[in-house]
């Protein structure tokens, strides 16, 4: 840690433009003015308290959630206000949510044992996207905890498995407590176009359920979405090639967008969209996600407060994917790799630990301590009121250790292991990642300068990638 100045310039950014957005509204009648009244609010409001009390991480936050919404609200008023001050506005708007993505960079401290990160303008905007997912994510409620009494039974569950983990020898060997499915036969098989590929769609009957007597159990086998497994399959004509199980990261889990994530494996050739391995490639479906969620939004139950539905919805997803690994071998695959990112970098990790045969995995940005991430992105006065009605942080990573690659040994072999993490990462702080680094015996590692939406556009990363899949002999 360290001492935070308390006067920063990069709170102008975003002060600046709300004082902008007010002298405009303040030149129009009240109902039109309104939109602009509101988005300057919010913008003077994380502008000062970036100010004053730098270090809030909600406050920046708001800021970049802000600057975006302004500039989408503005455009409209340039038959109010003409173009040339709608533009402005525009630009003001997301001036302060690069301001806000600064100012985030600038507070936070620095991690032992990652490379700093470079406080430039590409970076600071990196770190903005970052910010405006956050801020999305709380404003759909689905970070932190809820305070409407449902602690008291999340406590009450998380003692009763510790002492039932304890009592069976789980906590000493977290391995055990993910007993081995049967091998996937014949799953119905659906071939559907999807970004301009065959794309075979699977499902089958995933027979999954917790424990008897597991606290959580009935609840979890109640969501008839999950009672189903999924998985979308990109696959060559001719001869047998290698296998690739790519596995998708939290909110995703739609057929369209996921397959034209991964189908840079699938391809052959040379391209920015290629990484000419020409792979076979599956893609499961997380549990609560994709045609598995329960409501409006994918993955939403995944990673909540309800820390007995994570627990089963990841050790599901480790039931599901062992059984799609078996279908896989029996497609004659002379090998078989893993990617993920994200979630499905813990998933990822997960699999490398518990299933047999892998000839390389590649987590990249991957969650690693759940528990870690609950307390950093809860606010304050939430994190007080668990504790005191007895959630305890610790006691829930215990508990949490079965579906940790932190306490689970990879079975890939060392020269298969490859890791990617950005510096600037704000979503899963790099910690998380330099710890499974050192956990998997400091494999080959890519840190890359930004934030944890924008590997995509990093060509060091996936120049890594590639590299550690050919010489695991992954490629066709």
């Amino acid at each position: 840690m360290f001492a935070q100045s308390r006067w920063s310039i990069w709170a102008a950014p975003t002060l600046g433009a709300g004082l902008s957005w007010i002298s405009q509204a303040a030149s129009l009648s009240l109902l039109p003015a309104l939109p602009l009244w509101i988005v300057a609010t919010l913008l003077v409001t994380s502008g000062g308290g970036q100010l004053l009390t730098p270090g809030d991480r909600r406050i920046t936050q708001v800021g970049a959630l802000a600057g975006l919404v302004g500039a989408i609200a503005a455009l409209p008023y340039a038959f109010v206000i003409g173009p040339g001050t709608a533009l402005f506005l525009v630009a003001s708007a997301l001036f302060a949510s690069w301001g806000a993505g600064r100012m985030a960079l600038h507070v936070e401290p620095h991690v032992y044992g990652v490379p700093a990160p470079t406080p430039s303008v590409s970076v600071a905007a990196k770190v903005a996207v970052d910010e405006l997912i956050l801020g999305f994510e709380h404003l759909l409620g689905t970070l932190g905890f809820d305070l409407d009494g449902s602690i008291e039974r999340v406590v009450e569950e998380i003692d009763e498995l510790h002492s039932r983990f304890a009592n069976e020898g789980i906590l000493e060997e977290p391995e055990t407590y993910h007993q081995a499915p049967p091998d996937l036969i014949d799953p119905e098989i659906r071939v559907r176009e999807m970004a301009g590929h065959r794309v075979e769609v699977l499902r089958f009957e995933s027979g999954y359920a917790p424990a008897d007597g597991e606290p959580g159990r009935e609840r979890w086998l109640s969501y008839d979405g999950c009672r189903d497994a999924w998985a979308y399959v990109l696959r060559h004509e001719g001869p047998p090639r290698p296998w690739l199980i790519a596995t998708n990261g939290y909110r995703m889990g739609n057929g369209a967008i996921d397959v034209r994530l991964f189908d840079r494996f699938h391809k052959e050739g040379k391209g920015s969209r290629s990484s000419g391995l020409g792979l076979n490639v599956l893609i499961p479906v997380l549990p609560l996600h994709g045609p598995r969620k329960l409501g409006l939004h994918s993955g939403t139950g995944f990673l909540s407060v309800d820390v007995i539905d994570t627990l089963h919805a990841e050790a599901q997803a480790m039931w599901d994917m062992r059984r799609l690994l078996s279908w896989i071998r029996a497609q004659e695959a002379p090998s078989v790799g893993a990617f993920g990112l994200s979630l499905g970098g813990l998933t990822t990790a997960n699999f490398a630990s518990l299933a047999e045969g892998l000839v390389c995995a590649v987590p990249g940005i991957p969650l690693t301590d759940i528990a870690r991430m609950a307390e950093r992105h809860a606010a304050a006065h939430q994190i007080r009121y668990a504790e005191a009605l007895g959630y305890d942080f610790s006691r829930i990573s215990e508990v949490l250790s079965v579906i940790s690659p932190l306490a689970l040994q990879p079975k890939v072999p060392h020269s298969g292991r490859m890791i990617f993490g950005a510096t600037a990462d704000r979503l899963v702080t790099p910690d998380q990642v330099r710890d499974l680094w050192r956990h998997w015996e400091e494999p080959e590692i890519v840190w890359y300068q930004g934030s944890h939406i924008s590997f995509m556009n990093e060509r060091e990363v996936w120049a890594g990638v590639d590299q550690t899949m050919r010489a695991s002999g992954l490629s066709a």
